[in-house]
């Protein structure tokens, strides 16, 4: 559990059990001759000495033998000393997302993210000022990761813009509706849609206090919340059925960065 004076970060030792593909001490043998090995840890260490520590890291299940323990995997990382005081009391942390893997198929990928102190939700920034930023192995510098991280950095002002417009964004309840269906769709493709059905009322009803409210910022967050945590239901043939929580990684960040996309939308 968080608290607002200071972030929870992964020790090494809790790394290593979490995620142990961060340590890999080489690469897979089917790289090529010209591939470096840059082992995520060392980015990590270098995060370390920017201020920008670990709370969070997984790695996709490997779907072959020779990729276990070279698989890609995810590290978050936060900075206590960057948040964003919204309004009400809604902080935010801003956070860096790292992908990676050591074999061969996957530079060093960071997105930009944040962490909504008051439901423990991650969002993924996703606007033309915030693609991801890549960073080839061959190369790797500590100067080059200063650069990139201060260029993040440089550009928050940029999410307090969208988190202001999205505030100031009042929905009348068509609009929330029009919201939630448009939304709905990060996750379920159009065939799936004809099939099922969802009660979009409930989908937007809030499950704290803190999210009650029209306004678009709330709005996209329960409906963020849900969607992620698979914490609605839909009917199929006449059968209810309670939604799946979204534990693939990837996934996770492709959606995230759909409904980012969706209430920048519905910004006025």
């Amino acid at each position: 559990m968080l608290n607002l004076e200071k972030s929870e970060f992964l020790s090494k030792e809790q790394l290593r059990e979490v995620c142990p593909v961060i340590f890999a001490d080489k690469a897979s043998k089917d790289v090529s001759k010209h591939y470096t090995h840059i082992p995520t840890s060392k980015v990590i260490d270098d995060m370390a000495t920017l201020g920008w520590n670990v709370v969070d890291a997984k790695a996709v299940k490997a779907r072959k033998s020779s990729t276990q323990g070279y698989q890609k995997h995810l590290v978050v990382f936060r900075n206590d000393d960057v948040v964003i005081d919204g309004k009400g009391g809604d902080t935010v942390f801003p956070q860096v997302l790292l992908t990676n893997s050591h074999d061969g198929k996957n530079a060093f990928t960071f997105t930009a993210g944040l962490f909504r102190m008051v439901c423990e939700n991650g969002l993924v920034i996703s606007t033309t000022q915030f693609e991801d930023v890549k960073m080839r192995h061959m190369g790797y510098s500590f100067e080059e990761l200063q650069v990139k991280i201060k260029e993040m950095v440089e550009k928050l002002p940029l999410t307090v813009e969208s988190m202001n417009k999205m505030q100031a964004t009042e929905l009348a309840q068509n609009e929330m509706v029009k919201f939630a269906k448009k939304a709905i769709t990060t996750r379920f493709n159009d065939d799936e849609l004809k099939r099922i059905k969802i009660d979009f009322q409930e989908l937007l009803n809030p499950t704290r206090d803190e999210d009650k409210g029209n306004d678009l910022w709330s709005v996209f967050n329960v409906v963020q919340e849900k969607i992620i945590d698979g914490d609605f239901e839909y009917k199929v043939a006449g059968k209810l059925r309670k939604a799946r929580q979204i534990k693939n990684f990837k996934q996770d960040q492709k959606i995230n960065k759909e409904l980012f996309d969706v209430a920048l939308e519905f910004a006025k």
